[in-house]
């Protein structure tokens, strides 16, 4: 299966959920580094900035596809923590988010999530854990 083809398939699978309500799109999974993107309108706060509880979604959205895809075959990812520091907003424009692998074990993962905006501006930095279990959907 190549990159496009399961990008597609995630895709498909994230159809009705809140990653599609929220406008996230997938660019690159990978257990060492994923990385994506969130659009700032309609994601935002009553005063026009990029809702921070929005940064966190899209941190532990990223987070979590990298670590189940360490996970492998017949095992998920759930997040178990996530913390996040806002060091500015946004106003417009899309935000991008890349998971950085710091931990693979396993039955953890841990990365460090940065989302900048179109200028490279660092707007917030998260840290995610997520547990790996046995895949139990469908049984």
């Amino acid at each position: 299966m190549t990159d496009t083809d399961v990008l597609a398939r995630l895709a498909t699978e994230a159809a009705g959920s809140l990653l599609e309500r929220m406008g996230i799109r997938l660019l690159e999974v990978g257990a060492q580094r994923t990385v994506g993107t969130m659009p700032v309108a309609g994601n935002t706060t009553p005063y026009g900035l990029l809702h921070g509880g929005a940064s966190v979604v899209l941190a532990e959205t990223l987070g979590s596809y990298a670590a189940g895809a360490h996970a492998g075959p017949g095992r998920v990812a759930v997040g178990i923590e996530v913390g996040a520091t806002h060091h500015r907003s946004a106003r417009e424009g899309l935000v991008t988010g890349t998971a950085t692998a710091l931990h693979l074990g396993r039955t953890t993962a841990s990365y460090e999530i940065v989302v900048e905006d179109s200028t490279s501006r660092r707007l917030a930095t998260a840290r995610l854990t997520c547990m790996l279990i046995e895949d139990r959907r469908g049984s």
